[in-house]
């Protein structure tokens, strides 16, 4: 009741305070109003909020064993304080290195060549008139995103084997070359790997600039026609402006995934004859981590690698900003 009274007493001042004050409460409770109108959206969103409570961030309690000696009978407050020392070791393992560049240099690859595929892709089913023909395109560039790895990589090495592989095959009595082995040659092995990754997702990646397309008002095409412009040049003014937002935004959660690479697909990929540039930091933190169980050394890794993802992220949302898009935030 007091403080009913000093509220209407403050409004009766007619001072900017107590219209910031009222200004304060009425939002507050439209806030809530839509809150209750918009309560069944707001369940259907707990269940996702508790998921990521539950195995992302509490997760990240652990990351305090990379400053300490783990022991898995000591647990995680028993085990004692090391501060650094697995980040100088880290920092001074030659293997850790070699990882760190085979995993940069994959996704660099990947980025470089998979990153624009989608985008060629959408353009090129965007311009497909027959919608059964379309559909039909789609479905066959989809239907390797839902195949795991462990098939998908089998299939591979049986396509790329040097004795019986349609790759080798073709090669040979088309072209009269000689056998090459691609899964065991180092030059080879990034090459077969980025083109997995294509072919697995970047017909699933053709989904998001499809939408972006879709919104584009087609006046736009139509006025494009009458000034004479052809579909290249209609692709280049409208399309591709039209869509840079998705571009910007896709290219940015991209970069945040630059320092991981998937340890199934590399794990089916992989064998002793190319580890030196096939190890990348998810199988040396199966190796070391989990089989070696060498738990704090493997944290103070894949907290260094988040540490560098982080930074990667907000230096390229930077400078998307600066080119006048929206970013992540």
């Amino acid at each position: 009741m007091r403080k009913q009274q000093s509220l209407t007493a403050i409004e009766a001042s007619g001072s900017p305070e107590a219209l910031a004050m009222r200004a304060s409460i009425t939002r507050k409770k439209f806030e809530w109003k839509r809150i209750k109108y918009d309560k069944s959206l707001y369940l259907m969103l707990l269940p996702v909020i508790v998921f990521y409570l539950l195995f992302k961030y509490s997760p990240m309690a652990g990351e305090i064993i990379a400053f300490k000696n783990y022991r898995f009978a000591d647990g995680i407050v028993g085990s004692d304080w090391v501060g650094f020392k697995h980040f100088r070791m880290l920092f001074e393992s030659t293997d850790f290195w070699r990882v760190f560049r085979n995993t940069l240099l994959l996704n660099v690859y990947s980025l470089a060549i998979g990153f624009p595929v989608p985008i060629v892709l959408a353009l090129l089913l965007n311009e497909i008139r027959l919608e059964g023909f379309k559909r039909l395109i789609q479905n066959l560039l989809y239907i390797p995103h839902f195949i795991s790895w462990a098939v998908l990589g089998g299939i591979l090495i049986t396509m790329l084997s040097p004795s019986t592989g349609v790759i080798n095959l073709i090669l040979q009595h088309v072209f009269g070359m000689k056998p090459i082995y691609f899964m065991a040659s180092s030059s080879w092995w990034p090459v077969a790997y980025t083109a997995s990754s294509i072919w697995r997702e970047a017909g699933w990646g053709t989904i998001l600039y499809l939408a972006a397309m879709s919104a584009i008002d087609t006046q736009l095409y139509e006025a494009a026609k009458i000034d004479g412009a052809n579909k290249l040049r209609q692709t280049w003014h409208i399309t591709l402006p039209g869509i840079r937002s998705t571009i910007a935004i896709l290219l940015i959660l991209r970069m945040g995934s630059m320092m991981d690479v998937g340890l199934e697909q590399t794990l089916s990929l992989q064998n002793d004859s190319v580890l030196d540039v096939a190890d990348v930091i998810s199988t040396y933190v199966f190796r070391v981590g989990l089989q070696n169980m060498n738990y704090s050394y493997t944290t103070a890794l894949g907290l260094f690698q988040s540490l560098i993802s982080l930074i990667l992220v907000v230096g390229v949302n930077r400078s998307i900003r600066l080119f006048g898009e929206r970013g992540l935030w």
